[in-house]
């Protein structure tokens, strides 16, 4: 039957059929991506661990930095976060070595988790007064890799830009930014790319905007048509062709300590984020080529 249903049925299937016969090289180069928006609400952390363990089920070893202090990456991850937990805290603050915080996460033996607890929260005043407290993630990082290779690095920040913020822009070498298809979200995106500039001009040159992935797209409002189309618009290398729908499952998985890709990974939103995994590793591919 030619229905709306069924042809949405027929697609998915299709693109699954897609994604089995998908393969992807990894070149043994880590590329570090800070995954951030200043606008809350954008689906960063969902975008952050989905695409981790699409990456990690791929064959990519990633390991996932929780830096924002609610800790929800952690948890989607299955990983412990309570208050006692050695985490990212102690890295930046007491200056322990990522080694021993980094958990392995029950999802994936391919994928990692540094985990954030409350104690984060009081890290942004307590980091004023530390010595290099805008690199100390970075060379935490750079110490862990000389013994633990990694394909991906993803570094989910808090919504806002303190030092935080400043610690993921400092230690990544990409950014890349969730936008929901929403008015609002062009805004922020305007201030995000300020905040990048200028922590290129003083911080880290290296750092460039290399991913967006458009999330909460809803194709039955002219809006979110519109908001996509601006995007790609201003950004015609950098917005990836797959975009985020809208999904019961993606929103239900956390509850249950797991990404979407393993509550329900035939669910359409899973399929998203694994289709916009292989878009991203076979990009960071044909750049590594390039380069």
């Amino acid at each position: 039957m030619d229905t709306p249903l069924a042809r949405e049925l027929a697609d998915l299937s299709a693109r699954r059929r897609a994604l089995e016969a998908a393969k992807v090289e990894f070149t043994g180069d880590t590329r570090v991506l800070t995954v951030s928006n200043q606008k809350g609400g954008v689906g960063k952390t969902t975008s952050a661990v989905n695409i981790a363990s699409a990456l990690a089920g791929l064959g990519a070893k990633v390991l996932v930095i929780d830096l924002d202090p609610q800790g929800n990456a952690s948890t989607a991850l299955g990983v412990p976060h309570s208050a006692d937990t050695p985490s990212v805290y102690d890295v930046l603050i007491d200056e322990f070595p990522l080694a021993e915080i980094v958990q392995p996460s029950p999802e994936d033996p391919n994928l990692f988790c540094a985990p954030s607890t409350i104690h984060l929260a009081g890290a942004e005043i307590e980091l004023v007064a530390q010595v290099a407290r805008e690199h100390r993630l970075r060379r935490a990082l750079e110490d862990y890799l000389v013994e633990n290779a990694m394909d991906f690095v993803i570094i989910d920040c808090p919504p806002s830009l303190g030092l935080l913020t400043i610690n993921a822009f400092t230690a990544a070498s990409e950014v890349f930014i969730p936008i929901q298809c929403e008015y609002y979200a062009l805004e922020g995106l305007s201030q995000l790319l300020g905040s990048i500039q200028m922590i290129q001009k003083h911080l880290n040159p290296a750092l460039h905007l290399s991913t967006i992935l458009l999330t909460m797209f809803d194709g039955r409002t002219r809006l979110a048509q519109q908001v996509a189309e601006e995007v790609r618009t201003h950004f015609p290398d950098q917005v990836l062709e797959t975009v985020i729908p809208r999904s019961v499952r993606v929103s239900e998985a956390p509850s249950f300590g797991q990404t979407v890709i393993a509550y329900d990974g035939q669910s359409a939103g899973a399929i998203a984020y694994r289709e916009a995994a292989v878009e991203i590793a076979s990009r960071i591919a044909t750049q590594s080529k390039e380069k």
